[in-house]
């Protein structure tokens, strides 16, 4: 089979994926050099939501931070082990699981802010600030 045939002008380097994945891994990369190895990435959006909320369903705070309930369910695990955050059956709903941050988790999120905004920071730097501006706008209206 010829190679041009079955691509057709697909080319990989032409995918909206393609640099999506690689922005990713540049971030991931930074994400761990600047915050160290205590947060992943998910660990700390998950952090940071309950310290904004408080205390949340834990299925409300797998929506709010873009995670499938198995996800969320193993970041709470992990954090919870680790003290950052509690959980309870709500009292309205023995179904429901609550989240809160603990003191611990929280004194976690304010040492971690600076951080945030320094990896967000060298993320974008190699866009001035209205392109930084024009790629949040844009990636919010795709995602």
């Amino acid at each position: 089979m010829d190679p041009d045939s079955v691509l057709r002008g697909y080319r990989l380097e032409d995918q909206v994926g393609f640099y999506l994945r690689r922005a990713g891994q540049r971030h991931a990369a930074i994400f761990a050099g600047q915050m160290g190895g205590d947060l992943t990435p998910t660990q700390w959006a998950a952090l940071v939501k309950l310290a904004e909320m408080q205390s949340v369903s834990q299925n409300l705070l797998g929506r709010e931070t873009a995670m499938d309930a198995a996800t969320i369910k193993g970041v709470v695990d992990r954090l919870g082990r680790r003290g950052l955050v509690a959980t309870a059956p709500d009292p309205d709903d023995g179904r429901r699981m609550l989240v809160s941050i603990t003191p611990e988790g929280l004194a976690a999120v304010g040492r971690g802010v600076t951080a945030a905004h320094a990896i967000t920071a060298e993320t974008l730097e190699p866009l001035d600030p209205g392109e930084q501006r024009n790629l949040l706008d844009l990636l919010r209206r795709i995602a």
